[in-house]
């Protein structure tokens, strides 16, 4: 187990990985990274927190914290690590497995939470599966990461992207070869903006609500990020994806965001 005396560091093999999903993005689109983490926490204990908007935003981020010099941990869907070489690379890189829909979920959290009182730099989506608002606004999320942040005291910084679903459809591997084809011909813009820490201190912990409301203050946060990077799409996409349902249900009822 990690401890604050044993600081975690990024095996090589996954910070080869983050520079080969560099390579990728950069061969499929135009990567802009803005925005950064204060010094004192690029190794952590930190906690990134990253709207869903794609299969491919894994790669994506995974590239934008190379450009930072960031290497975190991820919280991934379990079928990952269940995948021939992809899930031993992972488990080799530190990263934690999220089984969602069973009871391995808080375990999940528990690895997390040791990781990052370790040291780490864990990524989470707050939102906990790819968001289905209509707008691609970050939807309602839920409390996992606020309890996160909770349990181990680390600073949440929100990093906000836009343009991974101009690559990759929400249905891939379905339709894949030919988001690919497209993108290369293209090459989309997509940038990922590191923003500044939610500041949490205000919420009492373990008192009834406490958890929804530093995760509504995340969202929101994340909100405010993601508002400059899209400043000529700010009720709907301009790129429709027409294997993407919608979801009214997880609509997150933000507070009016700041113009960009």
């Amino acid at each position: 187990m990690d401890t604050p005396h044993s600081p975690w560091q990024p095996p090589r093999l996954w910070r080869l990985a983050q520079l080969l999903a560099r390579g990728v993005v950069g061969l499929l689109a135009r990567l802009r990274v803005t925005g950064d983490v204060p010094d004192e926490l690029r190794r952590g204990p930190l906690i990134l927190a990253a709207n869903h908007i794609s299969p491919f935003d894994p790669v994506v981020l995974t590239a934008a914290c190379q450009v930072r010099r960031i290497s975190p941990r991820i919280m991934a869907t379990g079928g990952l690590f269940r995948v021939p070489l992809i899930g031993a690379g992972m488990r080799h890189s530190g990263h934690i497995r999220v089984d969602r829909g069973t009871s391995g979920v808080a375990q999940a959290l528990d690895d997390a939470a040791s990781a990052v009182a370790g040291g780490s730099v864990v990524l989470v989506y707050p939102e906990g599966r790819i968001g289905l608002d209509p707008g691609m606004w970050p939807e309602r999320g839920k409390t996992g990461t606020a309890r996160l942040a909770f349990a181990s005291g680390a600073t949440v910084v929100p990093v906000a992207q836009w343009g991974a679903h101009e690559v990759l459809p929400y249905r891939a591997p379905k339709g894949m070869l030919g988001g690919i084809v497209r993108a290369l011909v293209r090459r989309p813009v997509i940038r990922v903006h590191f923003g500044s820490p939610v500041d949490l201190r205000d919420i009492p912990v373990g008192v009834p609500g406490a958890a929804l409301r530093a995760t509504d203050r995340i969202i929101d946060a994340l909100t405010d990020t993601l508002v400059p990077l899209r400043p000529d799409e700010p009720d709907r996409p301009r790129h429709v994806d027409p294997g993407r349902p919608t979801d009214t249900t997880r609509m997150h009822r933000r507070r009016q965001p700041p113009s960009p």
